[in-house]
Protein backbone atom coordinates (compact mmCIF):
# COMPACT_ATOMS: atom_id res chain seq x y z
CA UNK A 1 0.00 0.00 0.00
CA UNK A 2 0.85 3.60 -0.38
CA UNK A 3 2.89 5.17 2.54
CA UNK A 4 0.64 8.37 3.20
CA UNK A 5 2.48 9.55 6.14
CA UNK A 6 4.46 11.94 4.62
CA UNK A 7 1.29 13.73 3.52
CA UNK A 8 -0.23 13.13 6.90
CA UNK A 9 3.12 14.49 8.45
CA UNK A 10 2.88 17.48 5.83
CA UNK A 11 6.06 16.52 4.49
CA UNK A 12 4.65 15.96 0.74
CA UNK A 13 1.04 16.96 -1.13
CA UNK A 14 -0.77 14.75 -2.76
CA UNK A 15 0.40 16.08 -6.25
CA UNK A 16 4.47 14.89 -5.12
CA UNK A 17 3.24 11.31 -3.60
CA UNK A 18 1.44 11.14 -7.19
CA UNK A 19 3.67 12.07 -9.46
CA UNK A 20 5.80 9.27 -9.70
CA UNK A 21 2.72 6.57 -9.91
CA UNK A 22 1.94 5.25 -13.37
CA UNK A 23 -1.71 4.28 -14.07
CA UNK A 24 -0.48 0.70 -13.52
CA UNK A 25 0.33 1.47 -10.19
CA UNK A 26 -2.98 2.94 -9.41
CA UNK A 27 -4.68 0.05 -10.23
CA UNK A 28 -2.68 -2.08 -8.05
CA UNK A 29 -2.49 0.64 -5.18
CA UNK A 30 -6.63 0.74 -4.97
CA UNK A 31 -7.23 -3.02 -5.16
CA UNK A 32 -4.67 -3.63 -2.76
CA UNK A 33 -6.57 -1.20 -0.66
CA UNK A 34 -10.21 -2.50 -1.50
CA UNK A 35 -8.91 -6.10 -0.74
CA UNK A 36 -8.08 -4.83 2.89
CA UNK A 37 -11.59 -3.63 3.62
CA UNK A 38 -12.84 -6.76 2.03
CA UNK A 39 -10.96 -8.61 4.07
CA UNK A 40 -11.94 -6.81 7.10
CA UNK A 41 -15.77 -7.80 6.47
CA UNK A 42 -15.48 -11.44 5.55
CA UNK A 43 -16.67 -12.51 9.07
CA UNK A 44 -18.99 -9.98 9.38
CA UNK A 45 -22.44 -11.11 10.79
CA UNK A 46 -25.75 -9.09 10.17
CA UNK A 47 -26.14 -8.84 13.86
CA UNK A 48 -22.45 -6.83 13.79
CA UNK A 49 -23.69 -3.95 11.92
CA UNK A 50 -26.00 -2.26 15.02
CA UNK A 51 -22.65 -2.62 16.69
CA UNK A 52 -21.42 1.22 17.69
CA UNK A 53 -18.17 1.25 18.94
CA UNK A 54 -16.33 3.51 21.13
CA UNK A 55 -15.12 6.30 19.13
CA UNK A 56 -12.48 8.80 21.01
CA UNK A 57 -12.94 11.39 18.46
CA UNK A 58 -16.67 12.00 18.86
CA UNK A 59 -17.51 15.66 18.94
CA UNK A 60 -20.57 16.39 20.65
CA UNK A 61 -23.27 15.59 19.06
CA UNK A 62 -22.18 13.23 16.51
CA UNK A 63 -22.88 9.82 16.46
CA UNK A 64 -20.79 6.75 16.64
CA UNK A 65 -20.54 4.99 13.05
CA UNK A 66 -21.40 1.34 12.47
CA UNK A 67 -19.64 -0.91 9.96
CA UNK A 68 -22.50 -0.03 7.31
CA UNK A 69 -22.18 3.60 8.23
CA UNK A 70 -18.29 3.61 7.60
CA UNK A 71 -18.94 1.24 4.25
CA UNK A 72 -21.75 4.11 2.69
CA UNK A 73 -19.22 7.14 3.55
CA UNK A 74 -16.29 5.48 2.03
CA UNK A 75 -17.16 4.22 -1.14
CA UNK A 76 -18.94 7.44 -1.50
CA UNK A 77 -16.31 9.62 -1.36
CA UNK A 78 -13.76 7.13 -2.89
CA UNK A 79 -16.47 6.99 -5.99
CA UNK A 80 -16.44 11.60 -5.98
CA UNK A 81 -12.48 11.40 -6.29
CA UNK A 82 -12.51 8.76 -9.01
CA UNK A 83 -15.24 10.68 -10.83
CA UNK A 84 -12.99 13.99 -10.13
CA UNK A 85 -9.76 12.29 -11.77
CA UNK A 86 -11.65 11.16 -14.75
CA UNK A 87 -12.84 14.09 -15.34
CA UNK A 88 -9.10 16.13 -15.21
CA UNK A 89 -7.81 13.17 -16.95
CA UNK A 90 -10.41 13.58 -19.73
CA UNK A 91 -9.12 18.03 -19.51
CA UNK A 92 -12.67 18.76 -18.33
CA UNK A 93 -12.72 21.78 -15.29
CA UNK A 94 -14.73 20.44 -12.26
CA UNK A 95 -17.14 22.81 -11.61
CA UNK A 96 -19.11 21.35 -8.55
CA UNK A 97 -19.42 18.09 -6.38
CA UNK A 98 -20.20 14.41 -7.86
CA UNK A 99 -21.13 12.33 -4.82
CA UNK A 100 -23.96 10.65 -4.14
CA UNK A 101 -23.84 8.34 -0.84
CA UNK A 102 -26.19 5.48 -0.10
CA UNK A 103 -28.38 5.66 3.26
CA UNK A 104 -26.37 3.63 5.59
CA UNK A 105 -29.41 2.80 7.51
CA UNK A 106 -30.26 1.34 3.85
CA UNK A 107 -27.51 -1.96 4.35
CA UNK A 108 -29.36 -3.91 6.42
CA UNK A 109 -27.42 -7.10 6.04
CA UNK A 110 -23.43 -7.99 5.68
CA UNK A 111 -23.74 -9.49 2.29
CA UNK A 112 -25.63 -6.43 1.59
CA UNK A 113 -22.31 -4.22 2.93
CA UNK A 114 -19.82 -6.61 1.01
CA UNK A 115 -21.91 -5.79 -1.81
CA UNK A 116 -21.50 -1.79 -2.05
CA UNK A 117 -17.66 -2.33 -1.43
CA UNK A 118 -17.87 -4.58 -4.36
CA UNK A 119 -20.08 -2.21 -6.01
CA UNK A 120 -17.76 0.53 -5.50
CA UNK A 121 -14.72 -1.30 -6.42
CA UNK A 122 -16.18 -2.28 -10.23
CA UNK A 123 -17.76 1.54 -10.84
CA UNK A 124 -14.13 3.51 -9.27
CA UNK A 125 -11.72 0.49 -11.97
CA UNK A 126 -14.11 1.56 -14.70
CA UNK A 127 -14.01 5.21 -14.01
CA UNK A 128 -9.80 4.67 -13.94
CA UNK A 129 -10.19 2.69 -17.63
CA UNK A 130 -11.74 5.51 -19.06
CA UNK A 131 -8.90 7.63 -18.67
CA UNK A 132 -7.72 8.73 -21.87
CA UNK A 133 -4.68 7.37 -22.99
CA UNK A 134 -2.63 10.60 -22.88
CA UNK A 135 -4.48 11.96 -19.53
CA UNK A 136 -4.41 15.81 -18.76
CA UNK A 137 -2.31 15.27 -15.91
CA UNK A 138 -1.71 19.57 -16.74
CA UNK A 139 -5.44 19.89 -15.69
CA UNK A 140 -5.82 20.49 -11.88
CA UNK A 141 -7.79 21.69 -8.59
CA UNK A 142 -7.66 22.02 -5.31
CA UNK A 143 -10.41 19.67 -3.57
CA UNK A 144 -9.16 21.82 0.12
CA UNK A 145 -6.47 23.79 0.93
CA UNK A 146 -4.87 21.11 2.67
CA UNK A 147 -4.84 18.82 -0.56
CA UNK A 148 -2.98 21.51 -2.45
CA UNK A 149 -3.33 21.46 -6.13
CA UNK A 150 -4.48 17.78 -7.58
CA UNK A 151 -4.60 16.06 -11.37
CA UNK A 152 -5.89 13.12 -12.03
CA UNK A 153 -3.74 10.72 -10.50
CA UNK A 154 -3.66 12.72 -7.29
CA UNK A 155 -7.41 12.26 -7.46
CA UNK A 156 -6.80 8.64 -6.74
CA UNK A 157 -3.85 9.32 -4.11
CA UNK A 158 -6.60 11.77 -2.13
CA UNK A 159 -9.13 8.75 -2.26
CA UNK A 160 -6.26 6.33 -1.17
CA UNK A 161 -5.54 8.71 1.72
CA UNK A 162 -9.39 8.94 2.88
CA UNK A 163 -9.92 4.98 2.36
CA UNK A 164 -6.50 4.20 4.26
CA UNK A 165 -8.29 6.24 7.74
CA UNK A 166 -11.46 4.42 7.40
CA UNK A 167 -9.82 0.92 7.08
CA UNK A 168 -8.31 1.91 10.25
CA UNK A 169 -11.71 2.82 11.46
CA UNK A 170 -13.35 -0.27 10.56
CA UNK A 171 -10.33 -2.47 12.13
CA UNK A 172 -10.91 -0.38 15.29
CA UNK A 173 -14.49 -1.09 15.37
CA UNK A 174 -13.61 -4.85 14.54
CA UNK A 175 -11.10 -4.94 17.68
CA UNK A 176 -14.17 -3.25 19.90
CA UNK A 177 -16.56 -6.06 18.60
CA UNK A 178 -14.24 -8.85 19.25
CA UNK A 179 -13.59 -7.46 22.90
CA UNK A 180 -17.25 -7.10 23.65
CA UNK A 181 -17.98 -10.65 22.62
CA UNK A 182 -15.25 -12.10 25.18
Amino acid sequence: MLDLAPFRNGEKTFAQLAEPLTKADLYTLFNELIDAQAAELADVTDADLTFVYDDAELKEGEIAWTLNHVIAHTTASGEESFANGLTLARGVEITGRSRYESPWETITTADQMRQRLEESRRMRLAMLDAWPDEPHYDNTFTPFPRAGAINAKGCVVMCLNHDTIHLGQLREIKRQLRASHQ
